[in-house]
């Protein structure tokens, strides 16, 4: 005997095989020249957001920034995230080690992990450590720090 669930199933298997086999689109070209710089552009206005965000004061109440223990986001090594972090007391996200930080050293409210606010400083933390391997889970390792040459470290 045949069930309606059986059946739902049964042609429910055919439409996705038929699209799968008769399917000719084909899968979309790498981006132009005028949507990379256009991709890099906005980019770059978060990294910017983030690195306002960083150097100010208005994430804390005690008048301490990001850059006070992280300048140029020096030792922020977000190539190293999710980790564990014993300050957190479990494996953290690079967001969580940003809420921890502005709630602890900087005696803030902590940002909605969705926030654009939240997506700028994890923007720019990352942006400066361009070019580290993703190494997820070291904590044993001493990266040296970031070097800026001169100006804010991005173009």
């Amino acid at each position: 005997m045949v069930t309606s669930k059986t059946l739902f199933l049964s042609i429910f298997s055919l439409y996705f095989v038929s699209l799968l086999y008769f399917n000719n689109s084909e899968a979309k070209s790498p981006f132009d020249e005028e949507e990379l710089n256009l991709m890099n552009e906005e980019l770059i206005e978060l990294v910017k957001k983030g690195d306002e965000l960083w150097h100010s004061p208005s994430l804390g109440t005690n008048g301490l920034t990001c850059a006070n223990c992280h300048p140029d986001a020096a030792n922020a090594n977000p190539h190293t995230f999710p980790k564990y972090q014993s300050n957190i007391g479990k494996v953290a996200t690079l967001r969580e080690m940003i809420n921890w930080c502005i709630q602890i050293p900087l005696k803030g409210k902590t940002l909605p992990e969705d926030s654009e606010e939240m997506k700028a400083l994890e923007a720019y933390a990352i942006y400066m450590y361009r070019g580290f391997k993703l190494n997820p889970g070291d904590n044993k390792k001493a990266y040296p720090p970031v070097k800026v040459d001169s100006g804010p470290g991005y173009p």
